[in-house]
């Protein structure tokens, strides 16, 4: 354990290092900078996915063909979400209004799921009823249904004779979690969105069903009023709002019309140009599936949908017409094209006046059998506090109020029992069968065996070093260095893989290694020089490799199984190179991916020490504040087992877990 300590303490002592002595060799042989390795890994696996989803597109000749697609594709979107829940009590109030410029207003508060508050505001026409409606989810401004050009939308329809509903999303206008005292929000919506989303792909769902969920119970609330027509029902909203009225007119069927805006392009372009975006906007799986955005529009087909793009958005143009194309084909052999436009606007991203006006003439002609030209008249618009609907501004503040948070508790509560059945009721091989599947670790006998690249050698009194890049697989390469005794073989070899906590390059070591063993470091995929940097700010809670994880998360794939398989392949290696059994140290956000490098292959190990990691994935969704472990989830792993799960299949001899806990910001 001596010898553990010293190396550990080594690697941490890297602060004083120079610069990453792999960075020029890396780029050599990748042909990219190192902090884009994996992305460039991954999307190359969504390319693939999307080349074979294309073929299977091209295959659709007749609306029996279509048919069958849509169920497939909402089948599996359904999947992935983990399901609805039931329909409870909404309790919806309407806690006061008043009149402006052509139209009334009424702010609302209702319940999508028990004590799990929406806010909204709900604008009427001044003719009577009953009125058509729209319902408008926001993007991601931080006022949420308060924002002008969401309102500037609202008041349009009511004016022309349709009613509309904007409520606040989670983490925005009301619903702010992440706030200080005074109801300040500390961190952007999207990444609240996000952080939230950890404890949610643990239990087998996401952000994007809670999202989802608020839209389906916002059309139970219109349906449930007398004064509006329930069977003409619409959808719009921009950005982050276009992602949930695309979510929406796929799958909810009560919408008739849908106009998203700013968000609709084709995941080719996306993952060329900004790449994924926040929790919502990324299924489990959906590249593996082939769910692509024109997939949106299909699951509606024949209904009307238009697309509303902007020439300068940074949701890229020439996606939202490849998939318009698309879409224009299906709806053409269902024999309804009219029933598919699009509007580009000369514009940025927003929801500007061009897309307010075209939707507003696209809800006209489908919901009031007006097909005229709609000009905006400027009107005012109301206050935040005009708009507020709970007592004290944040639904929060209502006592008894739960969070996502909560509800990501309730459901990992509610796996518990299964999961210790599945434990108790399955053989333990079966079991790592369904640990592989989960974490999308490939069996053995598949994978491609470890070859090494020295950079660099060098000496010591006792040990030749070596600066190795290993290949784990075409496009993805190891910082390593080795140190293999002078006098003989090794009596032991150890293997020890750091996590980012630990400084990005790997500290010399000239003294107090056993001149008999040989040590080995590695970074695994995505960590020290192969880390993503991209994201920053409050986003750092999250993790700034989260564009990477998003590329991997998209194909079906986790970075705990990629990097169990870094693990294996090398500890491998190692064993054959060093020739002697290889004693494991992980530490940080490495040791999920040890742990489940030991459980499915124990025998590669002589022992298996974890340190500074998580208890359990139990415990992060406990957290309200976990920090950087959306890297460390694997989807729907409750529902089968947890950490401890596997820590019960290695003999306590073997297994050493030291300061472990779960780091919280």
């Amino acid at each position: 354990m001596r010898i553990m300590m010293l190396f550990l303490l080594a690697v941490t002592a890297a602060a004083t290092a120079p610069a990453d002595p792999f960075a020029d060799a890396l780029e050599k042989a990748l042909g990219v900078k190192p902090d884009t390795m994996m992305s460039a890994a991954l999307d190359k696996v969504s390319f693939e996915n999307l080349a074979k989803r294309a073929e299977r597109y091209e295959a659709l000749k007749t609306p029996e063909d279509i048919q069958a697609w849509q169920r497939t594709q909402y089948d599996y979107f359904v999947s992935a979400l983990g399901g609805f829940p039931e329909r409870t009590p909404l309790n919806a109030q309407v806690v006061g209004g008043g009149e402006g410029e052509g139209f009334a207003y009424e702010k609302v508060i209702f319940e999508s799921r028990p004590q799990f508050y929406v806010t909204g505001v709900f604008y009427r026409p001044l003719t009577p009823g009953p009125w058509p409606a729209v319902l408008m989810p926001c993007g991601h401004d931080q006022n949420g249904k308060a924002a002008p050009d969401y309102q500037r939308g609202c008041i349009l329809l009511a004016r022309l004779g349709i009613a509309a509903f904007c409520y606040d999303p989670i983490g925005q206008g009301e619903r702010v979690f992440y706030m200080t005292e005074a109801g300040e929000p500390t961190m952007g919506a999207t990444a609240e969105h996000t952080l939230f989303d950890v404890g949610a792909i643990l239990t087998g769902t996401s952000i994007a069903q809670y999202r989802i969920w608020d839209g389906m119970r916002a059309i139970d609330y219109l349906q449930s009023r007398p004064d509006v027509k329930g069977d003409k029902i619409g959808v719009t909203g921009c950005s982050g709002g276009g992602t949930l009225s695309s979510y929406l007119m796929a799958l909810d069927p009560r919408i008739t019309a849908a106009a998203p805006s700013c968000y609709i392009t084709s995941w080719k372009r996306l993952l060329e140009t900004i790449g994924p975006q926040d929790g919502e906007q990324n299924i489990f799986g959906q590249l593996r599936q082939g769910l692509e955005h024109a997939d949106f529009i299909h699951l509606r087909a024949p209904k009307p949908t238009l697309i509303m793009s902007a020439t300068k958005d940074f949701f890229d143009i020439q996606g939202s017409w490849d998939t318009y194309r698309e879409a224009k084909r299906t709806y053409t052999r269902l024999g309804a094209p009219e029933r598919v436009a699009l509007l580009e606007a000369d514009e940025g991203h927003g929801y500007l006046e061009p897309h307010r006006e075209g939707m507003a003439h696209w809800m006209q002609r489908w919901l009031l059998d007006v097909d005229r030209p709609v000009d905006e008249v400027a009107v005012g618009v109301l206050t935040d506090k005009e708009l507020q609907a709970s007592p004290k501004g944040q639904v929060l503040w209502i006592a008894g109020a739960r969070t996502v948070i909560d509800l990501n508790r309730e459901r990992a509560e509610g796996l518990k029992a299964g999961r210790a059945a599945f434990w108790q009721s399955t053989p333990a091989p079966d079991a790592l069968n369904k640990v592989r599947e989960l974490t999308g670790i490939r069996p053995e006998g598949t994978l491609p065996a470890t070859t090494a690249q020295v950079i660099a050698e060098g000496e010591t009194d006792t040990h030749r070093t070596q600066d190795l890049l290993l290949t784990i697989e075409p496009g993805v390469l190891l910082p390593a260095r080795a140190w293999l005794p002078k006098s003989g073989p090794a009596v032991k070899a150890h293997l020890s893989a750091p996590g980012k906590d630990l400084d990005n390059t790997i500290p010399a070591v000239d003294e107090g290694l056993p001149p008999n063993d040989a040590f080995l470091v590695i970074y695994l995929r995505g960590i020290g020089p192969t880390e993503s940097h991209q994201w920053g700010g409050t986003w750092l809670n999250v993790g700034n490799d989260f564009s990477t994880y998003m590329r991997a998360y998209l194909n079906g794939l986790s970075f705990v199984g990629m990097r169990a398989e870094d693990i294996a392949q090398t500890t491998a290696w190692w064993a054959q190179t060093a020739g002697a059994p290889v004693a494991l140290l992980a530490t940080g956000e490495a040791t999920v991916p040890a742990l489940h490098a030991a459980a499915l292959k124990p025998d590669l190990f002589a022992h298996v020490t974890l340190d500074g990691g998580i208890p359990t994935w139990q415990a992060v969704v406990e957290v309200a504040n976990p920090k950087d472990q959306l890297i460390n989830t694997v989807h729907n792993a409750l529902s089968f087992y947890d950490l401890d799960d596997l820590h019960a299949l290695l003999p306590a001899e073997k297994l050493t877990v030291t300061n472990a806990a779960v780091p919280v910001f």
